[in-house]
């Protein structure tokens, strides 16, 4: 033992209230306060780390910028988001809404500090994981019999002692169980996760960390959050059920040793942006027309679709270039990839871990949007033919650009596997 060290640290990011909520196109009124904290969390293991945020997403320009400016090296580290939807806008020139930058900059700061704090605590530790039972909160919101990624990791970090310093917990699941009617600041239902946790481990730091669902959530379809209109299941008393049954899902998991090494590796991936609306100064001009005579909620989004094609007029497409990365703690592998990746996406990287507890994680280090599977292209619909537009990017993803991911896990879990595995 004391091979390993680990730290870990959280810091506070909640702004004042007054600044608009993102996430919800339907929503165009400022927070008028907070439910929870809005929180930076950063778990340090050897020269490697993780740190999350409860925002919607961290652009890929911040998280080079955490990792540049934080003491561990800069690809060792992972930055992500749980992607709440009840924080305030998080990346710069996205999300149709411009972001606050003392805002931004608690964001960023926040980041590098809480990786700072947990460096400079770290003890000599030992890791244990293992899978919890399906909690069945999640539900694939674009097909009833749609893939979900129902693995329930739970990774404990534990000083010399045997004192419980943080347990880390990834679900995938959209944080939208509060609806675009909320306008309290939360970190939706990863916040009573943590509490939940924390309260049966008084003294430990409870990490949510998030998995690949980009379609999936708790059963609306996303149609159903363009609408101010309250819901019965869209409520803190329900974010709070489902927050304890994820939690203690988690405390009852079985847990094995892990070793005393941890190792990090990336990949950056080009991928192609497609177009294919054709005539922007067209389209823009005929949804001013239509947002004029809509009922309001439909005209907002329309007026998003309009000002996204003047911007993008006589602009190509172009490509986005995004980072793949994948940590090994022990033996336990860590993938964690951009954007809003679908289930069946993470389902495949997961498979290349070959039976062992591996943490598949979605919104890191980049979030432009949603990155369907080439299998979900001929169904359409808002993640795959209108997200982008809402979201600010040139284009919509195009096919293969979900599958150029995986591989690029894979390959890195590949190499991580090997040496994780001593040679004979």
């Amino acid at each position: 033992m004391g091979a390993l060290k680990a730290g870990i640290a959280v810091v506070d990011i909640t702004p004042p209230s007054g600044l608009l909520l993102a996430g919800f196109a339907a929503r165009t009124e400022p927070a008028t306060g907070a439910h929870d904290p809005l929180t930076v969390r950063a778990v340090v293991v050897g020269d490697t780390a993780i740190v999350v945020a409860d925002v919607i997403g961290i652009h890929e320009a911040m998280s080079a910028r955490i990792r540049e400016r934080c003491p561990l090296p800069s690809a060792n580290v992972i930055v992500a988001a749980t992607h709440t939807h009840g924080a305030p806008v998080s990346m710069a020139d996205r999300l149709s809404a411009e972001a606050d930058p003392a805002f931004l900059g608690a964001i960023e700061d926040g980041c590098v500090a809480a990786l700072a704090e947990a460096a400079a605590n770290a003890v000599p530790v030992t890791l244990s994981a293992g899978l919890g039972a399906d909690p069945d909160v999640a539900r694939n919101r674009r097909h009833a019999d749609g893939p979900l990624d129902r693995t329930l990791p739970v990774l404990r970090i534990r000083d010399e002692a045997g004192r419980l310093l943080a347990v880390i917990v990834s679900y995938a699941c959209h944080p939208t169980v509060l609806g675009a009617d909320n306008r309290l600041m939360t970190a939706d239902f990863p916040h009573f996760v943590r509490t939940t946790i924390e309260a049966a481990h008084p003294g430990a730091v409870a990490i949510f960390l998030n998995g690949c669902c980009g379609d999936v959530n708790i059963g609306h379809t996303a149609q159903a959050s363009v609408t101010l209109n309250a819901s019965a299941t869209r409520t803190f008393e329900n974010a709070e059920r489902l927050g304890a049954r994820i939690a203690e899902a988690a405390l009852a998991a079985p847990e094995a040793g892990l070793g005393d090494t941890a190792t990090a590796g990336e990949q950056w991936v080009e991928l192609s942006l497609e177009r294919r609306e054709h005539d922007l100064p067209a389209l823009a001009a005929a949804w001013d027309h239509d947002a004029r005579t809509a009922e309001p909620v439909r005209a907002t989004v329309l007026q998003h679709w309009a000002n996204w094609a003047r911007r993008y007029a006589g602009q190509p497409a172009g490509s986005w270039a995004g980072r793949v990365s994948v940590l090994d703690w022990g033996g336990l592998p860590i993938a964690a990839l951009p954007g809003e990746i679908f289930a069946e996406t993470g389902l495949a990287v997961r498979a290349a871990c070959a039976g062992r507890p591996a943490l598949v994680l979605s919104y890191a280090d980049g979030t432009p949007g949603y990155i369907p599977p080439a299998s979900e292209f001929g169904f359409g619909g808002y993640e795959v033919d209108e997200a982008h537009r809402f979201i600010g990017m040139p284009g919509a993803f195009a096919a293969g650009s979900a599958e150029r991911l995986a591989l690029a896990a894979k390959t890195l879990l590949g190499l991580s596997k090997q040496a994780a595995t001593p040679r004979k």
